[in-house]
């Protein structure tokens, strides 16, 4: 996928609700990390960051413990 470059944040949140199905596909495969993720849509991982936190944030995702890193 095309490397996208940083937008402001107005542009990002606009794009969080489409990303939320990106993101839970992605997931759905296996814990990764947010440059994993960032990786597989082709957006800069700030980004992901964002839409990341916002879905841990309302229960729709959970972060794993870290074993063994």
């Amino acid at each position: 996928m095309e490397k996208k470059v940083s937008r402001n944040l107005g542009e990002v949140l606009r794009d969080e609700m489409y990303m939320r199905g990106q993101i839970i596909k992605i997931l759905a495969e296996g814990p990764k990390t947010i440059t994993e993720i960032a990786g597989e849509l082709g957006y800069p991982p700030d980004e992901v960051l964002r839409w990341v936190m916002g879905m841990r944030r309302y229960g729709l995702i959970i972060e794993m413990p870290k074993e063994g890193r």
